[in-house]
């Protein structure tokens, strides 16, 4: 069932436009991370939502109905932030049980509602404790539940895990997905974090000059990106590219790296001529062909699980290569190779517009 629905959303501060005309569907019980660098306007959408700001123009939707006219407090939203925003002379406790008095629940639903939620969020040993009093885990544990509380349609969380350290960072992506799904709401949550929207989200949105560039799941936006920008935004080492033409000899269709033909798909014989940004991730690249484009190891750096390799053709195109860090026989510096790149992470962009091309 859809649970929120963003129609030709707009917002403008006089000339300025943050974004034009998005459209956007949540599903109960759905996590759509909303991603995007700094200033790309996520916090403001988040905030249109809530009903803290008024869109320049469009529409947003609640279980059908337009909520242009409707309070904050009465859309149904829970809302977390990334900097916690307890209120610091309340407990937690109290800092949890503020949207269910503001809805005017009585003490015993409000009393067995903080229960609950602080059990599920593992908090409920910290409940008589000041804000001051909790470690940061604890701040954005109790924020969460704060949100999670008065059991609202719709989850907004707001970069939530920003500013906790990197090991509770990493539990809580664990943690999270099953914490959010349990409790049904639609879930909008903001991050520039490209691992967090990986792993916690159901579909990402990917937001950038003021429009959603491409709305798909996590796998998809990874090995299907929409635009060269989107594929630049997902991996790490990011996405090696080089700029070259496709070209058609009869059956044969390839494109050419330091100097060397290298065969792409038959099917991309209809984009013969044009110029394109041949783009392949590190870890499509193999180092282990006899054949291919001769190449020679610049500098290996280990990166925990992966080693990560610098490699540059004879005609000076510089590009990596992804490991397995267990992996045998890790060339040294100084090594003559040649390298050739699996279809699965091969991808060719039109060199205009930066558009993926389908093959």
């Amino acid at each position: 069932m859809t649970q929120l629905s963003i129609k030709s959303l707009s917002k403008a501060y006089g000339s300025f436009k943050v974004f034009d005309g998005l459209n956007l569907d949540a599903d109960a019980g759905e996590i759509v991370v909303i991603f995007g660098g700094s200033g790309t306007g996520k916090t403001i959408l988040l905030r249109l939502i809530a009903g803290v700001e008024e869109p320049t123009a469009g529409t947003i939707e609640i279980e059908g109905h337009d909520v242009s006219d409707i309070a904050p407090e009465h859309r149904g939203i829970g809302m977390a932030f990334q900097n916690f925003a307890l209120f610091p002379h309340m407990s937690a406790s109290e800092n949890i049980a503020t949207p269910l008095r503001a809805a005017g629940a009585g003490e015993d639903v409000v009393k067995s509602g903080v229960a609950k939620v602080a059990k599920l969020l593992k908090i409920d040993h910290v409940l008589g404790h000041a804000p001051r009093e909790l470690s940061n885990g604890q701040k954005q544990r109790t924020a969460l539940a704060r949100a999670l509380a008065a059991e609202p349609n719709i989850l907004l969380l707001d970069d939530p895990l920003r500013n906790v350290d990197a090991k509770l960072r990493f539990e809580m992506r664990l943690e999270l997905p099953r914490l959010l799904r349990q409790s049904g709401a639609a879930v909008l949550y903001v991050t520039q974090d490209y691992k967090e929207a990986m792993a916690l989200a159901d579909r990402i949105a990917v937001l950038a000059g003021g429009r959603f560039v491409q709305t798909a799941t996590p796998e998809d936006i990874y090995l299907r990106p929409a635009t060269l920008g989107v594929a630049r935004l997902f991996g790490d080492p990011s996405i090696n590219t080089a700029e070259t033409t496709v070209e058609s000899d009869g059956a044969h269709v390839h494109v050419t790296l330091g100097g060397v033909k290298l065969a792409v798909a038959p099917t991309y014989k209809s984009f013969a001529g044009r110029a394109v940004t041949f783009g392949v991730r590190p870890e499509a690249v193999d180092i282990s062909a006899t054949s291919g484009l001769a190449a020679t190891v610049v500098a290996v750096t280990p990166l925990n699980e992966r080693t990560v390799l610098l490699l540059q053709s004879d005609n000076g195109w510089e590009f990596l290569a992804s490991l397995p860090s267990s992996a045998s026989g890790i060339p040294e510096p100084g090594t003559r190779l040649h390298a050739r790149f699996g279809e699965a992470g091969t991808h060719l962009f039109d060199r205009q517009t930066g558009v993926l091309l389908h093959g």
